[in-house]
């Protein structure tokens, strides 16, 4: 299509967002990202998970729940119009994103990804309520959840960087050790999802299917997990000290330690008391904010400059693996990675 009759041409033409702006816009679909996770969750503690028995109107003669359907249906329901706030957020950070000048053709492409992960994960919700919550659709679900989380923090992170290439702040072997705790972490949200399938909260009062294994014994793998977090998270900030990384690498480490810490007495307490739901709740949330955390702490050990009009990567204020860089200028472009 041409640009002259491209409607996001036009509108770049005539709206010019600031940097602020789509920072801002691009935190705020992290936001929604963890609220779609933490609204899933508070679907299924409040066994409203069929609260509204089809998809996609609430039932097969109204699209909105009837005062029969008492609060479930009004929980179910409330979580589908989340999703629509969701859809309304991505969509002003796809044309903040493609209306800011110079347009970055890379910070576009993340705020597209979240569009596609909403509507393909918003289908797949659909096909849950459908098959009476199949638990492993019910995981799927959780994944295609935190992979939005994903795609909305390196978006968010993208936009206090520039676009030159990507400049590596720690030797191979270290981030080496990143990637392997990134993997570890995955495990951890992953062995959760299937306590997720087999534990007590089914999402619904009615008898659901659940997976068949011990949730007891997986819970004990899911701690496995994070006490293999929780090693790597240390040995990592041992490793970043000794090698002489900046103040900007060690405390992001150090922030994924404390919600580590924080997370953990929330899910042995959880356990000890038969996991109400309060807590189980909670645990969701800090779950967002231990891969939240995690991904910060990959991304710290990166920097993309912005780049110069030859192409060239303008040098930094000062190289943030030893030490913070100095604050860009108001509207310069450039930045420093988080």
């Amino acid at each position: 299509m041409p640009n002259s009759l491209n409607p996001l041409a036009l509108l770049a033409r005539r709206w010019q967002p600031s940097a602020t702006f789509v920072e801002r816009a691009a935190l705020a679909t992290v936001v929604m990202a963890v609220l779609i996770v933490v609204g899933g969750g508070a679907v299924r503690l409040t066994d409203s998970g069929l609260g509204c028995p089809t998809w996609p109107t609430c039932t097969p003669q109204s699209l909105t729940p009837t005062r029969a359907m008492g609060i479930h249906g009004a929980i179910e329901f409330t979580n589908r119009m989340i999703t629509d706030v969701l859809c309304v957020v991505v969509g002003v950070a796809i044309l903040a994103a493609r209306s800011r000048s110079p347009w970055r053709r890379g910070l576009t492409r993340l705020a597209w990804a979240q569009f596609w992960v909403v509507m393909g994960n918003a289908v797949l919700g659909g096909i849950v309520v459908l098959t009476g919550l199949n638990p492993y659709l019910v995981g799927s679900h959780d994944v295609l959840a935190f992979s939005l989380l994903t795609v909305a923090v390196l978006m968010w992170h993208r936009t206090r960087e520039g676009d030159a290439p990507v400049r590596d702040l720690a030797p191979r072997p270290v981030r080496q050790l990143t990637w392997v705790l990134a993997a570890a972490t995955a495990g951890l949200l992953l062995a959760g999802t299937v306590v997720t399938g087999a534990g007590p909260h089914a999402g619904d009062a009615r008898k659901v299917h659940r997976i068949p294994v011990d949730w007891r014994e997986v819970t004990q793998l899911h701690t496995d997990f994070v006490w293999s977090v929780v090693g790597l998270t240390v040995a990592l900030w041992f490793v970043l000290r000794a090698t002489g990384a900046g103040a900007g690498p060690l405390r992001r480490v150090a922030e994924l330690f404390w919600v580590l810490m924080a997370q953990g007495v929330i899910g042995y307490v959880q356990y000890a008391t038969h996991v109400p739901v309060g807590l189980v709740e909670a645990h969701m949330f800090g779950a967002c904010l231990v891969w939240i955390a995690m991904l910060r702490v990959v991304l710290s050990l990166r920097e993309r400059p912005a780049a110069t009009a030859e192409g060239d990567p303008a040098l930094p204020a000062q190289d943030s693996a030893r030490g913070p860089a100095q604050e860009p200028a108001q509207g310069s472009g450039v930045t420093t990675a988080v």
